[in-house]
């Protein structure tokens, strides 16, 4: 039964989402965000670092899932992004979780069937998947979507290889 971390990185709120695998299954766990607060990027990834890592200290969850860098209009926020990935995918490694990265774009045709989706959509398809009856907070519903991406591609590899499970990212 993996517990499964996603995350929304940013450098003003980094989501945060976990989901339970069971029987075939997913349910929702826990959810919301992370808010950053800091004068400067040290301070501002610190508390990244320290958000993610109380996380999977409170909640042991045996797989992690982060956005990958996507290139922004602005060079500036792309750089920002990265950092803050950066220092999530860290506090999983620290903690020896596996991490998988996986694009918006693949998150999206995931969910909702085209990598065009908009927030919204990749919102409601969250919410009926883990049948929510309230709205999760936009970056949390973003890290919720993670999740599930990475929740539905083990699902689909332990299908695909034949074998009857995953333990820490390896097909057993």
């Amino acid at each position: 039964m993996p517990l499964i971390l996603g995350i929304d990185p940013g450098s003003r709120l980094t989501g945060y989402g976990l989901v339970q695998m069971a029987q075939g299954k997913t349910s929702y766990v826990a959810s919301g965000c992370i808010r950053v607060t800091g004068d400067t990027i040290a301070e501002k990834l610190n508390i990244i670092f320290n958000g993610v890592s109380q996380l999977i200290q409170q909640f042991s969850p045996h797989e992690f899932a982060i956005e990958q860098v996507f290139m922004a209009r602005n060079p500036d926020s792309a750089l920002k992004l990265g950092q803050a990935r950066g220092a999530a995918i860290v506090a999983a490694t620290n903690n020896g979780l596996p991490v998988s990265e996986y694009a918006a774009r693949s998150v999206k045709q995931a969910l909702v069937g085209k990598g065009s989706a908009d927030k919204g959509q990749v919102k409601h398809m969250v919410m009926r998947l883990l049948t929510l009856e309230a709205e999760p907070q936009a970056d949390a519903s973003d890290a919720l979507a993670i999740a599930l991406t990475h929740a539905h591609t083990q699902k689909y590899l332990l299908k695909m290889t034949g074998a009857k499970s995953s333990r820490r990212g390896r097909l057993k």
